[in-house]
């Protein structure tokens, strides 16, 4: 497809192509900054969603920052960074394009803050207000809320936009000091997520999600999931990214290890469990030091504490207590509620044949017609 543009927009978002590799937008983002698409144009990425992969631009107003992240790219100062800032309407007039040329299917947009707070976010609303005024769109779009933007900001965000992001970064305002010395952690973000919760209430249908940095400053699993409990129940939050910290060099963090992917998993894996499954964190099975362990799944880590020697009885237990069980979710402890109502289970089988996924992992921890179905051993 030709573009009847300006050929420096296209220039610029070629040059900010990479800006949201680390700001997850959908639904599998351990996967999200690998998912680029052959032959693409700029700050298009493919992005998990419940109905399928969808290609999204992903872009920034700027890449301009007047902050002083120790970790961030954009940081204020770092010289190998090229300052890039698109301007409202060329960014809009882009992204029209690119969606009815059918290349992007939804719009990701945060940016750098310079002027301050509440002129960048002006920026990023009013792009959206001419996506949405203008250009008549009226698909998918998830906004990056300034630190320190006004209640009232807030407010349009989420009447333009189907998600916004507050990113807390650090989970205590010690963690984000070393993380981000110049931000707030309850004046300038937890505050924006708690107007958040009161705007949706109020009938606003926008969601909210926040993103935190792992890895860089001594946070722990325990401090990462506290807080996300807290968001979850007190806030409303649809969910808690976490990032692991990758070194970018000339920041302070250059010199940093990254952290290493099994963490990331473990935690979004405790995070369902608190989310979907109704877990509180004192349940999760940490160790002495705050940490999730990073050999085995949280689940089953609990499960072999408390079932292996108390193993559930399929034809009896609860739909919560079947969701206790390694291997077995929702959906699955739906099936089995309504395939028991029908007939017993009384063997391993039928828990294949209900659809379960390798039904010999909950062998361990459940009791079939009275009796412990055959455990197969691992030959390695």
């Amino acid at each position: 497809m030709k573009f009847h543009r300006a050929p420096d927009t296209i220039q610029k978002l070629s040059l900010l192509d990479d800006s949201t590799t680390f700001e997850p937008a959908g639904d599998q983002p351990r996967t999200e900054s690998s998912a680029k698409r052959a032959n693409q144009l700029p700050c298009i990425s493919n992005v998990s969603t419940p109905k399928g992969a969808v290609p999204m631009m992903k872009t920034m107003i700027t890449t301009a920052c007047e902050r002083n992240c120790f970790y961030c790219p954009f940081r204020a100062g770092r010289g190998k960074t090229q300052r890039v800032t698109v301007k409202p309407e060329e960014l809009a007039s882009t992204f029209d394009q690119y969606q009815r040329a059918g290349i992007a299917k939804g719009l990701f947009l945060s940016s750098g803050i310079i002027k301050g707070s509440v002129t960048t976010q002006d920026k990023i609303l009013d792009t959206v207000e001419i996506i949405r005024r203008k250009y008549q769109y009226d698909g998918f779009i998830h906004l990056k809320i300034m630190p320190g933007a006004e209640y009232d900001q807030v407010y349009r965000a989420m009447e333009l936009a189907d998600r916004v992001s507050i990113n807390l970064e650090g989970p205590t305002q010690e963690r984000l000091n070393a993380l981000a010395p110049k931000k707030d952690f309850a004046g300038e973000l937890l505050q924006r997520l708690a107007w958040a919760h009161q705007i949706r209430q109020s009938g606003v249908r926008a969601s909210s999600v926040t993103q935190f940095v792992v890895g860089a400053v001594g946070d722990t699993d325990l401090e990462l999931l506290s807080i996300s409990e807290k968001l979850y129940r007190q806030m409303g939050l649809t969910r808690a990214y976490y990032s692991g910290f990758h070194p970018v060099a000339d920041t302070p963090f250059e010199n940093l290890n990254p952290t290493i992917p099994i963490r990331e998993l473990r935690l979004y894996q405790s995070s369902f469990l608190l989310r979907d499954y109704g877990w509180s964190v004192e349940e999760l099975p940490f160790e002495a030091s705050g940490s999730l362990r990073l050999d085995v799944d949280p689940k089953r880590a609990w499960a072999d504490i408390y079932l292996r020697q108390s193993p559930v009885e399929i034809m009896h237990a609860t739909r919560d207590q079947l969701m206790r069980i390694p291997g077995i979710g929702p959906r699955s402890a739906d099936t089995i509620l309504k395939a028991r109502r029908q007939r017993r289970l009384t063997d391993i089988s039928q828990l294949r044949a209900l659809g379960i996924h390798a039904p010999e992992q909950t062998a361990p921890y459940i009791l079939l017609n009275g009796h412990q179905p055959p455990i197969q051993l691992s030959l390695f």
